[in-house]
């Protein structure tokens, strides 16, 4: 019996489904395993190649059975569609993830560290205050525009709604201004969770060393570089700068046919938070305008 040089691992909660493959692609076996039994078994197999799609739980997975001594490859999801075949299932899925991988040009996702998430987290914990925070200052001036008091919109101009609430010389019911200190008390202690989280994300931009040498470039503050070092691979896998651009998504929508290039608006594949804070303040635009 020829021996598994490939695993595919449709990943999920409680239930896995396993593809195990040969060289040549023949069908070695098709399991499903629970939660507690997938390193256990993972740790009876060969050193081989163990594909995921690069989704929820994917890296520490991931990490886990690169500790093995398997090779892990993560997949984009939407490199692994093109391979369903017919009805989508997990049995499907996990083969398809086999083929993808086994692919000569199929690009794959860095596994990313535990230092790595628990950055990510700090940045997305900061973007989630940062728009309750949004949501909190426009239901407020919402509800205070029913009553004839006007602002206009951003964090900045909430001491103009507070001022107008304190002065009682406009005319508002009692339970409206006791409402309003209740949006005033969030409002301030969202400013300073955000805050707070500024001051990690600082802090932690002081001790990756990546980070350093990130802010040695001209515009480059400590968050941006600390989310180059949190969300970017390593950067040694680009060749020239309009790499990086590229793989931030800085490059047209093509739908070119017929050899006719047709070019569209600059695209967003990523998504990411990394592309938010690059482009939030002119860095990226202004570091590959003409590369």
């Amino acid at each position: 019996m020829s021996e598994v040089s490939i695993i595919g691992i449709d990943l999920a909660k409680r239930v896995f489904q396993l593809h195990g493959a040969c060289a040549n692609g023949a069908v070695i076996f098709r399991k499903k395993l629970t939660r507690v039994q997938l390193l256990a078994f993972m740790s009876q197999q060969p050193e081989c190649t163990v594909a995921m799609e690069a989704c929820a739980t994917a890296h520490c997975w991931g990490r886990e059975i690169e500790k093995l001594g398997h090779t892990v490859r993560l997949i984009a999801p939407n490199y692994v569609k093109p391979f369903v075949k017919r009805q989508k299932n997990d049995v499907a899925d996990a083969e398809a993830i086999v083929e993808a991988a086994s692919r000569p040009t199929m690009r794959f996702v860095a596994l990313k560290s535990e230092a790595q998430q628990a950055r990510a987290m700090l940045f997305r914990t900061r973007q989630m205050f940062i728009g309750q925070r949004a949501q909190t200052i426009n239901a407020l001036r919402g509800h205070l525009a029913e009553h004839g008091v006007v602002a206009p919109k951003g964090a900045i101009h909430v001491r103009r709604l507070a001022d107008a609430v304190a002065d009682e010389a406009i005319s508002l019911p009692e339970g409206v201004r006791e409402l309003a200190q209740v949006y005033f008390a969030q409002i301030e202690g969202l400013n300073v969770q955000v805050t707070a989280l500024d001051q990690r994300m600082k802090a932690a931009a002081k001790e990756a060393e990546a980070a350093q040498r990130a802010q040695t470039m001209p515009g480059v503050g400590p968050i941006t570089a600390l989310a180059i070092e949190t969300f970017a691979p390593d950067l040694n896998c680009f060749r020239r700068g309009r790499d990086f651009a590229a793989w931030l998504g800085l490059v047209p929508k093509q739908n070119s046919t017929g050899g006719k290039p047709r070019l569209g608006k600059t695209s967003n594949p990523l998504g990411t938070m990394l592309r938010m804070t690059l482009t939030g303040n002119g860095w990226v635009n202004a570091t590959f305008a003409g590369c």
